[in-house]
């Protein structure tokens, strides 16, 4: 029956779509255990509620999609969902600046904002299942077992009905709506043929035949897949979001002193842009080799060595997210009204740093692939994945550790108009060249150890 093909389906995209909430949920409640010394049925019932709720929400959104792709074209599927997911996106991005959240580092606002905030007692509604799950907590943080067990109850009854009222849909329209999604989706926008553009390029005609001939394949499937180019806009609405919070920021009204706090904030930035460039790259670079799928033997058979493949699929994404990478950090910079010091610094070092983000995406990518993936998503949830963003991190934060105590050591010279020691020269070189020595070795050793690892995987 199809209902058990659709249970294997939806336990496993509940799975994937829950686990890292409840994994980086569990600590914050864990500390209010420790604080309050709750005992260990609060434990208990910290799981019990999330899973409650995640299997709840997953219900209720697979019932809805469900029932969109029986109401929708099958043409207009795929289309109408990304289209809906950009206008989403967009309408929870203007609920966010109507809230102005930027008036709480505003020292004129910040009391009456939080005066506000305290006063603020919107009863929640007791049909919510957040709200089982909040009075379940809330009572075994108090020790009322009976209560929360009550409230723990209501939650997993109104799970079980739904998972019942999904299986029931599941078994009459199931297997009809999923031919419907495989049919050929027609498009709601066309994209540029960007693979023409590059085909024509000058700098192309100096490339190897199969070398440009895979550069035009790599383009040209990024961009007939709309749940690839699509995330365009997302990316757009991301930088437009970053940029404005820094423009929104009352610096002057700050108890520090501009010239400090501006300083600060764009050294601070660096890290901050590197770590949104790492989530990107995460998204488009890392899964790069797993998207050719079961077809990847075709890549085996071409008459170009793995190296070349990988280093194709490095520059495919490379020059993209460095002008992503360089815009962020400019115009934030341009914003703070930064010192000329500060706007070479942290523009050369995110030059620096990018390809190392993207040879880790790429090589850990082609070191720990997924073949088997319906979406690329998936990958990253990965082990490969997950060590991909704890590398990228552990790089990030190490070089601007190492360029820190150099940094501030310049600008306060500048600063108070005094010349910088012998030390400080010495200590400024060393940490830039160790940082620079870091950066090349994330190009070149994330790179080699992803076609080691895919030339034994295929040997």
């Amino acid at each position: 029956p199809s209902y058990k093909i659709f249970i294997a389906r939806w336990a496993d995209s509940t799975t994937e779509s829950s686990w890292m909430v409840i994994v980086y949920t569990l600590p914050v409640f864990i500390s209010y255990g420790i604080v309050y010394k709750a005992g260990l049925f609060f434990y208990l019932t910290i799981i019990l509620s999330l899973l409650s709720l995640s299997i709840i929400a997953s219900a209720v959104s697979s019932v809805l999609v469900m029932s969109a792709v029986m109401l929708i074209p099958a043409s207009r599927v795929k289309s109408i969902f990304i289209f809906l997911g950009l206008a989403l996106f967009t309408l929870l991005y203007i609920a966010f600046r109507l809230l102005k959240p930027e008036l709480l580092v505003d020292p004129d606002v910040f009391i009456s904002a939080l005066i506000y905030i305290k006063n603020l007692q919107t009863p929640a509604p007791p049909y919510l299942p957040s709200t089982w799950a909040f009075d379940s907590i809330k009572a075994a943080l108090e020790g009322l077992i009976t209560e929360g067990l009550f409230h723990i109850a209501l939650s997993w009854s109104c799970a079980a009905v739904l998972a019942v009222v999904l299986i029931i849909l599941a078994d009459a329209f199931y297997f009809k709506g999923f031919s419907k999604t495989q049919t050929a989706s027609a498009r709601l926008f066309k994209p540029a043929n960007t693979s023409g553009f590059f085909r024509k390029a000058v700098f192309s005609k100096y490339l190897p035949g199969p070398v440009r001939a895979f550069a035009v394949k790599e383009i040209r499937s990024f961009s007939r897949d709309q749940t690839q180019w699509s995330q365009i806009f997302l990316i757009a609405g991301l930088i437009v979001i970053y940029v404005y919070n820094f423009k929104a920021l009352p610096l002057e009204k700050s108890p520090i002193k501009t010239v400090y706090l501006q300083n600060i904030l764009s050294f601070l930035n660096m890290g901050l842009a590197l770590f949104v460039l790492t989530a990107v790259t995460a998204r488009f670079a890392y899964p790069a080799v797993s998207t050719e799928g079961d077809a990847f033997w075709i890549v085996k058979s071409v008459p170009i060595p793995l190296r070349s493949f990988l280093w194709i699929k490095f520059f495919i994404y490379y020059f993209p997210l460095l002008l992503l990478s360089e815009i962020l950090i400019v115009t934030t910079n341009m914003l703070l009204h930064v010192t000329t010091f500060m706007m070479i610094l942290s523009t050369v070092t995110v030059f620096f740093l990018v390809p190392g983000v993207v040879s880790l995406g790429i090589g850990l990518g082609a070191a720990y692939p997924d073949f088997k993936a319906e979406n690329p998503i998936q990958t990253v949830t990965s082990f490969g994945g997950i060590l991909f963003m704890s590398l990228c991190a552990g790089y990030i934060g190490f070089v601007i550790i190492l360029e820190a105590g150099p940094v501030y050591e310049i600008f306060m010279a500048d600063f108070q108009g005094r010349s910088l020691s012998l030390f400080s020269w010495i200590w400024a070189f060393g940490s830039f060249a160790l940082a620079f020595i870091v950066s090349i070795l994330a190009i070149v050793l994330p790179m080699r150890f992803g076609e080691a690892r895919l030339a034994k995987l295929f040997a």
